[in-house]
């Protein structure tokens, strides 16, 4: 089983879940401070159902794409193309957003969620509900831009639903050393080491995307002679071609392969995939780097984290 195909979700998952890890962390901690521990069962169901939200999400957008798939409508393998690369279009949007708005918000995420907590504590009878409504929306948030991430690469079968399970379980981890043995780990430095993966990964997506399109523009050609959209036999919107590798160093193969998975690398690329790829890396680039050296996670930050939990 090749297994690549799983990193980028590992990554993004890993990411993603240690955000949420956090969010949980400190509302429990919160809640042991101010002696009402009595509402940690209403986290752990906030925790439980966020995440089966977000499977339950997955499983109905795989359901579209394998029926799409399966289907003998003239039109479905161009739907199929335009649902996935909307998928891709998604979720650039959303991990793009994520990227920057976390290492934006970093320093106020501690502060931020005690001060949702407090307000939920002061409605009595009610803050269990309130506190699973918090934990419940954090994880569900994360959890839906990953299975975005997920239906984005579907044309790769369901290995990318393991690494996504294998970075929920690091993301847990991360947790449980976190708040549960008061580990010290350097979150500002693990998030800027996510977020340059994250970029390069995203930035791979906006090849993905395109390539969809383009088949999808292609697809209709074939049934509509008389609304040609293919500018050239090669390709129909993606403009000449770049290069083509497929014999030197095809994405299928090691280390092709790990290329792709990572970086975005195809073995025939066309212009308007080539100067979107930069364009994006660049302008998005710029934006988190200037957000992390104007914003920047304090090292203490997981220590404050950690010692209201001890």
């Amino acid at each position: 089983m090749d297994l690549s195909s799983a990193l980028p979700t590992f990554v993004v998952t890993l990411r993603e879940g240690t955000e949420a890890a956090l969010v949980v962390g400190i509302v429990l901690a919160y809640l042991k401070k101010a002696g009402q521990t009595r509402l940690n069962p209403w986290v752990y169901g906030g925790i439980g159902v966020g995440i089966l939200g977000s499977v339950l999400v997955g499983l109905l957008f795989g359901g579209v794409l394998a029926a799409l798939d399966q289907s003998n409508q003239a039109y479905a393998p161009i739907l199929k193309q335009l649902l996935e690369g909307g998928f891709g279009v998604v979720a650039i949007g959303l991990l793009s957003w994520m990227l920057i708005w976390m290492t934006q918000q970093a320093r106020q995420m501690k502060s931020e969620v005690e001060g949702a907590i407090t307000s939920v504590l002061q409605q009595g009878s009610s803050a269990g509900w309130g506190v699973f409504g918090l934990v419940t929306i954090a994880v569900l948030r994360e959890g839906f831009e990953t299975v975005v991430f997920i239906a984005a690469q579907f044309q790769q079968g369901w290995v990318p639903a393991l690494g996504a399970l294998a970075g929920l379980v690091g993301a847990t981890g991360i947790g449980v050393l976190l708040f549960q043995l008061g580990v010290k780990i350097n979150l500002r430095q693990f998030f800027q080491v996510m977020g340059v993966l994250l970029l390069l990964i995203v930035s791979g997506l906006v090849v993905s995307a395109l390539r969809h399109f383009d088949k999808a523009a292609s697809l209709w050609s074939q049934l509509n002679e008389s609304a040609n959209l293919c500018f050239s036999q090669a390709s129909c919107i993606l403009g000449p071609q770049v290069w083509d590798l497929s014999q030197v160093l095809p994405d299928r193969q090691f280390p092709g392969i790990l290329l792709k998975a990572f970086f975005g690398y195809t073995q025939t690329l066309y212009a308007v995939q080539a100067v979107a790829y930069l364009v994006f890396l660049i302008t998005i680039g710029t934006i988190y780097l200037q957000s992390v050296n104007g914003k920047q996670m304090p090292a203490s930050t997981a220590k404050e984290m950690t010692s209201q939990s001890n």
